[in-house]
């Protein structure tokens, strides 16, 4: 696959058609065993005129649920039609997007980017207990200090430490000798083996991880290690404007990546992408589900299938070149911004290839960050920061506005 394809609504409206007939049919009979249906139709009316016109509003009614991993063979066969889309979406992310080779991922659809976070550090703590002997006290997870909150949560799920690597106030990156000495400190504390995860654009800053920087120090420190990549608010970024990263399947240290269609590509909320290698998902088997046709090694089990092929349609929309211009006109748009706001003294942090810009509070008038709903670091105490996100929403006119009531203020 290289690179997607761009569909017009009629050919999504008719695979989508034929997936739909290979589902299950309710409405027939025959499915007495299975624990589901369409969505409630004294509350969701499925037969309402509008819905011929809406392939996903079809589906969605319809009900798919896409419990499992459909990348690994068996599945459920009640909704194989809509499997299939999920597993092309899959196969799409990682070889095109992301740099795999054909057929070497597996994955799927999560509930979102926590959830696909979760599902990576699940695996690796598995795997180092089961591989390597580890007990859940010798294994750490690291990141640098501003990285995704689920890493924390993730580390006290699954029972294991946490350590946070500071980063450089104006670079926001971790340095060599910040990875050396939280290595050292977990060391002491009897930490063995890492996961560590590094970032395609950080939440609050956009800033982009450089991974060679842990695995130097992991790798000659003789320490073992998995990388994961949350790539939850980059991912569909970054790599259309950087080709050859560290941060993709390109890069063998990178184990697995992270995801969230809910944000730039403005998926349904609840839909994120979870990414890993072959032969690592096994790991997080699940023996007591035999109820379940395959394999069940998903954190959320049962999910939608509706949301998998949401994916599908918005990336079928644009086509690979068509998502790479909407990413341009964005890009183009923030790198204004950024003028504009020099212009203005205004200081900021923006990663180049990013569309978050970070503004000094110091800067702007809380007054004005309320207006707009810019958003700060910390919701206690006094922010340090506020961030604007560039968007299709977030046009000129109105980021002129923003920038007139700058104007106004500084008089």
């Amino acid at each position: 696959m290289k690179y997607w394809n761009k569909l017009t609504a009629a050919q999504q409206d008719h695979i989508i058609t034929e997936a739909l007939r290979q589902n299950v049919n309710y409405a027939e009979g025959g499915s007495l065993g299975v624990p589901a249906s369409i969505l409630d139709d004294k509350v969701f009316y499925g037969q309402a005129s509008f819905l011929k016109d809406s392939p996903w509003l079809r589906l969605y009614v319809q009900n798919p649920n896409h419990i499992g991993c459909h990348t690994l063979g068996d599945s459920e066969p009640f909704f194989r039609g809509t499997q299939a889309l999920e597993t092309e979406v899959i196969r799409l992310l990682s070889e095109d997007l992301l740099s795999a080779d054909a057929d070497s991922t597996d994955g799927y659809i999560a509930a979102g980017g926590t959830e696909a976070n979760l599902q990576a550090i699940w695996i690796y703590r598995n795997y180092f207990q089961k591989e390597l002997g580890a007990a859940a006290s010798e294994i750490a997870v690291i990141s640098s200090a501003d990285a995704h909150y689920s890493m924390v949560k993730a580390a006290g799920i699954f029972g294991l430490s946490y350590y946070s690597v500071p980063v450089d106030g104006q670079t926001r990156l971790v340095t060599k000798q910040a990875v050396d000495q939280v290595l050292q400190q977990a060391e002491r504390a009897g930490i063995r083996y890492f996961i560590v995860v590094a970032n395609m654009a950080t939440t609050m800053f956009g800033s982009i991880d450089d991974p060679d920087v842990y695995t130097r120090c992991l790798k000659a420190a003789g320490l073992p290690f998995k990388l994961h990549v949350d790539a939850a608010f980059g991912g569909f970024i970054y790599p259309m404007t950087v080709h050859l990263n560290q941060l993709d399947f390109s890069n063998p240290d990178v184990s697995s990546i992270t995801l969230d269609a809910h944000k730039m590509l403005q998926a349904p909320y609840g839909t994120g992408v979870f990414l890993v290698r072959k032969n690592l998902m096994q790991y997080v088997y699940t023996s007591q589900a035999a109820y379940v046709n395959g394999m069940d090694l998903t954190l959320s089990g049962s999910r939608s299938g509706a949301n998998a092929v949401a994916v599908w349609m918005i990336l079928k929309t644009y086509g690979y070149y068509g998502w790479q211009e909407k990413i341009k006109i964005l890009l183009d748009r923030t790198n204004w911004l950024c003028q504009e706001l020099t212009l203005r003294k205004i200081r900021f942090y923006r990663h180049p290839d990013m569309n978050i810009v970070t503004i000094y509070s110091e800067d702007l008038d809380p007054a004005l960050a309320q207006k707009y709903y810019l958003v700060p670091d910390k919701h206690t105490g006094q922010a340090d920061w506020f961030k604007i996100v560039v968007m299709d929403h977030v046009d000129k006119p109105k980021l002129l506005q923003f920038l007139a009531d700058i104007d106004l203020k500084q008089g």
